[in-house]
């Protein structure tokens, strides 16, 4: 994966995929000659995937004599409706609303399979559907206790995972990195799954250190609390963590209250911190520079001068607040008019200075094989909070899981949940706590 791939990783929290999804069937109701509705002709569950290049994306499609949903189980996307469901001869077409924009499919039926184009954003990728059972569709059964918490604009869910015995017990809010990732560490814009912060939260338990971990808002069991993109700001999500950590310390069943923050987590984490007057910080794949230092960074050698020269312009007024308008086509995907005031949002937090602020006890840790967040962005972390504890994990990747050096070798890692967290991680956490007296 190169670079720009990575890139998405960032771009992508702004970019809630199928969220709005209109709930208006185009219901189909003329008959064949043997008198079914052509609905009936392919009712029944058809399972396979959007076959995006290196990253196919698995979809259940479920067709019933009135209508039809899709599920798309690595986005937590359920069962959502489809419209403008249209079949004539052996063609099919179906189509999702979302946001200003439509995603399309069209395809023809051919006994037990369905194949053809899907399309997004002028963007088309072919996809193949076969006739299933309807397995794929079954909930996982999640191991921990649902919580959930009132915000002004909706109802936020999570999961608690507490120890076992008798409490009361530290716990840490775990905040997820960039991009749709979900409370377990997974990415949607990847084809399978890591799994790396279910596993912290389950090995944190195993030492008795509760944790408290969530989908953000516009993913999975909080897709709800999206919106519309143009309406969404990094403050939202300083916010909902903040709330999650006023939520904790109201449960008698709760020592001490820290955040552990994760990739794009670990500003977001820091500056809630701050609001909350959390116990303890631990930054795992921190930047220590400002997102459009890093976004540049990530971009030399990939744009031409003139796209380099006008990125940095475009970022340059983002930063005082003011939208642009006009810009190259090349440029669409990130700096398109409804990600910008999130953008504007985001770049008024300095992670050095924010990190400055705090003066609970703070963690820095990176691994020394992490792709994404190289080790000089935690040494900038540390270098400004001179008195924080500094760890770098030998071998460990992004997702917090030992790899190879070879650049295949650790992506690869990315959709393995079998592999353990990096060896010391979670000691080196735990140990942490117990000498700041955070349990």
């Amino acid at each position: 994966m190169k670079k720009l791939a990575y890139l998405l990783f960032v771009m992508l929290s702004v970019a809630f995929l199928l969220l709005g999804c209109s709930k208006e069937n185009n219901k189909e109701d003329k008959k064949t000659d043997s008198g079914e509705s052509k609905l009936e002709r392919i009712a029944g569950t058809w399972e396979g995937s959007i076959n995006i290049p290196n990253q196919p994306l698995p979809i259940i499609i479920v067709f019933t004599s009135d209508g039809g949903t899709i599920s798309i189980p690595v986005q937590g996307i359920d069962q959502h409706p489809l419209s403008n469901i249209n079949i004539k001869n052996n063609n099919v077409a179906f189509a999702m609303d979302i946001q200003s924009q439509q995603i399309t499919f069209n395809g023809k039926v051919d006994g037990e399979k369905i194949t053809g184009t899907f399309k997004q954003s002028g963007q088309s990728f072919p996809f193949e559907l076969k006739k299933g059972t309807g397995e794929a569709t079954k909930e996982v059964k999640e191991v921990g206790e649902a919580v959930h918490m009132e915000l002004k604009d909706g109802t936020m869910k999570g999961l608690l995972t507490i120890p076992e015995g008798e409490g009361p017990y530290p716990l840490m809010v775990i905040i997820s990195g960039s991009g749709p990732t979900d409370k377990d560490g997974n990415s949607n814009v990847l084809s399978g799954k890591n799994d790396s912060l279910k596993m912290l939260a389950e090995d944190l338990a195993a030492q008795g250190v509760a944790s408290i971990r969530y989908d953000k808002r516009g993913i999975g069991q909080n897709i709800s609390l999206g919106g519309k993109e143009e309406d969404v700001l990094f403050d939202n999500f300083i916010e909902d963590a903040a709330s999650w950590v006023q939520f904790a310390k109201a449960d008698k069943r709760f020592s001490k209250v820290g955040i552990i923050g994760h990739s794009e987590g670990s500003l977001i984490g820091m500056t809630a911190a701050d609001e909350a007057k959390a116990d303890a910080f631990i930054s795992i794949s921190g930047a220590g520079r400002t997102i459009d230092q890093v976004i540049l960074e990530q971009l030399e050698g990939q744009l031409s001068e003139n796209l380099m020269k006008e990125s940095k312009d475009i970022f340059e007024q983002l930063k005082q607040g003011k939208q642009v308008k006009s810009f190259s086509a090349d440029l669409q995907n990130l700096f398109r008019l409804s990600v910008q005031p999130y953008l504007i949002s985001w770049l008024q937090y300095n992670p050095q200075e924010q990190l400055q602020k705090l003066d609970c006890p703070v963690f820095i840790i990176n691994g020394d094989r992490d792709l994404q967040v190289p080790v000089k962005e935690a040494e900038l972390l540390h270098g400004a909070k001179k008195d924080s504890d500094y760890l770098i994990v030998d071998k460990m990747n992004h997702i917090l899981k030992e790899s190879p050096e070879d650049q295949k070798g650790n992506m690869d890692t990315y959709t393995n949940p079998d592999l353990p967290l990096a060896s010391g991680l979670v000691d080196n956490i735990v140990n942490f706590l117990n000498n700041h007296n955070v349990k």
